[in-house]
């Protein structure tokens, strides 16, 4: 008997659909997983909803268990947290790059642990904390350094409250929401628009995607100053202020992609680990800002892509899934 399972499809821009999927029955080394939550990075998967992906990334931005291909239809997302039914794992929460599907069947090294003291609806944000751990390996921050993060998203949010540890740091969050100022103070870094912010930075992460972030990042630096680019543009064409004091002032702008593991003496499945354990504080809860059931995701992604839903990470339920057939 066919086995089947509920996932979420992308079709065309602006129309998603829940379908059936075959199920298969796992084999030697994989492991079923039912899934508790999953999460909707917003930034990057509207991007996707819209059908953003330029031609020549499109097999860059492919999603470890993504179907189908860009722009539609495809099943695409990363951030999936469930119960693993077989395998090593067996009763344990584990944390997998899966898209939104209430069962499924993956190798078991594709699934990491949860600690125990980490919450299952909080240990969505594996994938983003891990881009963000990524992010600071690639910056090198020194003690004491005078840090922006330009865009207070998802990822901006999560790099902010890792940095907001660093001893002796300056971190300032710098957005043009100035809602965002209320996840600034549960990250327990400072706030200010972009036109308030307070120069002579040392390191700034960019993760806005826009080109007045950009600007404003450069703006921040004092000579001798680095930013950290994260945003993923898409089709967009950006146009770079290297004109004026970039010269002058011998600044860098390097690139972080979560791609490529930041430090040559740490693998993937390290970094994955390290993020889960990073959320064992509390102050993450901060970038779950929403949530909805698997069920309403047709109705909630367009929503999500156009601003009418305000989110960083926005939460899927699944209640009790049951397999088909």
């Amino acid at each position: 008997m066919t086995r089947t399972a509920s996932a979420f499809w992308l079709n065309e821009s602006g129309n998603g659909e829940v379908r059936q999927v075959t199920l298969a029955e796992p084999g030697p080394g994989e492991a079923e997983v039912r899934t508790l939550f999953s999460g909707v990075s917003r930034g990057t998967e509207t991007l996707v909803f819209r059908g953003g992906v330029p031609e020549n990334q499109h097999a860059a931005m492919r999603a470890p268990f993504q179907e189908g291909d860009f722009p539609w239809p495809v099943k695409y997302g990363y951030l999936n947290v469930g119960v693993a039914e077989t395998g090593q794992h067996n009763g344990r929460t584990v944390f997998c790059l899966y898209p939104h599907q209430t069962r499924y069947v993956v190798p078991e090294t594709s699934l990491t642990p949860v600690p125990d003291d980490v919450p299952a609806e909080r240990a969505i944000l594996a994938g983003t904390v891990e881009t963000a751990v990524n992010a600071v390996w690639d910056a090198h921050p020194l003690i004491g350094d005078r840090i922006a993060v330009v865009g207070g998203g998802m990822v901006g949010s999560s790099i902010a409250a890792v940095v907001a540890t660093f001893p002796g740091a300056r971190v300032q969050l710098v957005d043009a929401d100035p809602t965002r100022k209320t996840i600034a103070e549960k990250l327990g870094v400072g706030f200010a628009l972009p036109d308030n912010a307070e120069d002579g930075c040392d390191l700034v992460f960019h993760a806005s995607a826009t080109e007045p972030g950009l600007t404003t990042a450069l703006n921040l630096l004092a000579p001798e100053g680095r930013v950290v680019e994260l945003s993923w543009y898409g089709d967009k064409k950006v146009s770079v202020p290297l004109g004026e004091f970039f010269h002058s002032r011998r600044l860098t702008i390097r690139s972080s992609q979560v791609g490529t593991v930041g430090r040559p003496d740490r693998t993937y499945a390290e970094r994955m680990a390290l993020a889960l354990d990073l959320l064992k504080d509390d102050r993450f809860d901060a970038l779950i800002t929403g949530h909805s059931a698997f069920e309403e995701l047709p109705d909630v992604m367009p929503k999500l892509a156009d601003g009418t839903i305000p989110a960083l990470c926005h939460r899927i339920d699944y209640g009790q899934q049951h397999v088909s057939g």
